[in-house]
Order: C-alpha cells, then structure tokens, then sequence
C-alpha cells in the first residue's frame, strides 16, 4: 500500500467530517446527561414544590428533624404552626417538612395474613 491509498482509506478524510462527529457526541454526551440527572430533578422540585402548598390544616406530616405532628395553623409567611402534642405547637417553616415520609405515614397500612 502506498501512502496515498491509506489515505484514501483513512477514517476522517475530510477535516470538516471530524468536528461534525465530534459535535453529535457532545450533543448526544448533552442530552444523557439532562434526560438522567436534571430532568428528574425538575421533576422531583416541582412535585415537592405542589405538595406544600398542597398542605392543609389539619394534615399529619412529619419534618426533616422527625418530629411527628399535625398542622394546627397555614400562615401566610410560609411558616406552619404544628401541634406535637396536645396543646403543644411549634411554628415550622413549610420546606422543613419531609415529602415522603409524610407520604409515608399517611399511606392506609397494608394487613397481612400468615397461615
């Protein structure tokens, strides 16, 4: 083989042809990385961001910290007054409240039987 035929048999011949290939890879490399990691996590704010404001008096929920409770008061500067117990309330601001385990403990408990 001469050095013109390894040439003319060379990937990528043309220069242009390399950049264009280059640029679909990151654009493909792009694309994996917003349909796997930022739209989900969109996703996730979005339905975090419903769920509390969602939040009615009454409700039981549990915060970040664990601390069980049922909303006594919704104020309207984005705090929450909560009754732990009994006569016991706490003012809480609503983004300290945990999603799913909220979602959690309000799920119907499942019974299961064993024979």
């Amino acid at each position: 083989m001469t050095i013109e035929n390894v040439m003319l048999l060379g990937a990528g011949s043309d220069p242009k042809q390399g950049g264009m290939i280059q640029m679909v890879l990151m654009g493909g490399i792009i694309f994996v990385f917003w349909f796997f990691m930022i739209r989900p996590q969109a996703k996730k704010a979005k339905e975090q961001k419903q769920f509390i404001d969602d939040l009615q008096k009454g409700a039981k929920i549990v915060t970040n910290a664990g601390i069980h409770a049922t909303i006594f008061r919704v104020n309207d500067d984005g705090t929450l007054q909560i009754e732990v117990n009994p006569g016991s309330y706490l003012k809480i601001e609503k983004s300290a409240i945990s999603m799913e385990m909220t979602v959690a403990i309000n799920k119907p408990a499942t019974v299961t039987v064993t024979k």
